[in-house]
């Protein structure tokens, strides 16, 4: 199984971890069970019939894609303090873990901070990019370094 992020924008590609599929299509979507799927908030808006273990998505978007997407746990990202991975400051971004996230390799991520550098973007829009490297990359390595 694979970690997939559909539609994601092409300023994106370089800042994924190794071995993250980029799905441009939903035929693409289609071939696989993915070990994680992150959604961004476009992808949102296309995504259809979909099956994976772990899914990241935008906490807006949780309800409506969940009717067709099969997940066996739901991460989402946001400003609201429902969601599993948030900002606790958005002057000096800091990437805020709620609950302990299951990741695909069979660890975990335990409730913490994480001081963010400088990002490439804005914190909000990169939410799904920055829960996509948390829970992909090695635990021995720092997630965030561009």
């Amino acid at each position: 199984m694979e970690a997939a992020i559909f539609d994601c924008p092409a300023d994106w590609e370089k800042l994924l971890p190794k071995g993250i599929r980029i799905l441009k299509s939903r035929d693409m979507l289609a071939d696989g069970n993915w070990s994680l799927l992150a959604l961004t908030e476009q992808g949102c808006r296309q995504i259809v019939d979909a099956s994976c273990r772990v899914l990241l998505v935008p906490g807006d978007w949780a309800a409506s894609v969940l009717t067709r997407v099969r997940a066996d746990t739901v991460i989402t990202c946001g400003l609201s303090p429902r969601d599993s991975l948030t900002l606790s400051s958005l002057t000096e971004p800091v990437l805020c873990v709620q609950r302990a996230l299951p990741r695909p390799d069979g660890g975990e991520v335990v409730p913490q901070e994480f001081p963010l550098p400088p990002l490439p973007g804005n914190a909000v829009q990169l939410l799904p990019l920055l829960g996509l490297r948390l829970l992909q990359m090695p635990l021995t390595e720092t997630p965030f370094l561009w």
